[in-house]
């Protein structure tokens, strides 16, 4: 795929969702945190019922840490791998108090350090929360990036550099959520909806569907 099709791709996109931003329900970088955190292997609208009970009780590093394990267990035991992100959530809520002054960091490898929080995290953190031209790759965006041609790479660290490099300055603080919306809703893992697809006449795919 040529810089004229992606740049192309790209502005539609963005004309047809000028201020795309993540489907996660927050209201600060903390909120943002926890709520990646728990994303992990589940989907957005299910940490959304979760965090709907949990922040009004606790969204803060100190009232998290408050709960303890056990209690934060009952408000996310609907999410898979609660036993483990619970866990991680109460270290990171330890690490944020002692090490940060209670703030989420807005540093790569500060927000890599603390517990459940990988590359990927980061990234979403980064770029949601404090405006960075991060790209955060999912399977979505693995799927979609090799799926159309634009940014094929054999994992989500190459496709994540691939982007980094293809990808135009004006456009990188949205590409995260215009490629993963389009994941999400259209280029689907299964069968994709080419037919209603607006990008559907300049992606590569060869086995199009009417859909």
């Amino acid at each position: 795929m040529n810089k004229q099709t992606r740049i192309e791709i790209l502005t539609r996109l963005r004309d047809n969702n000028p201020q795309p931003t993540t489907e996660l329900t927050y209201n600060s970088p903390f909120e943002l945190l926890i709520a990646v955190i728990l994303s992990a292997q589940a989907t957005d609208k299910g940490v959304n019922k979760a965090t709907e009970r949990l922040f009004p009780i606790a969204n803060t590093p100190e009232a998290i840490l408050a709960l303890g394990v056990e209690g934060l267990k009952e408000y996310i035991k609907t999410i898979g791998l609660y036993n483990a992100k619970a866990e991680n959530i109460i270290k990171t809520c330890r690490d944020l108090i002692e090490k940060h002054q209670s703030q989420v960091p807005e540093d790569r490898a500060a927000l890599e350090a603390l517990a459940g929080v990988g590359r990927k995290t980061a990234n979403v953190v980064l770029n949601t929360a404090f405006g960075h031209p991060t790209i955060a790759v999912d399977t979505h965006i693995f799927r979609v990036s090799n799926r159309t041609g634009f940014a094929p790479g054999k994992d989500v660290v190459k496709v994540e550099e691939k982007l980094n490099k293809v990808v135009p300055n004006e456009f990188k603080v949205d590409v995260h959520h215009w490629l993963i919306l389009l994941g999400r809703y259209t280029c689907i893992a299964r069968k994709p909806r080419c037919g209603s697809c607006i990008i559907e006449d300049l992606c590569e795919y060869k086995d199009k569907t009417d859909l």
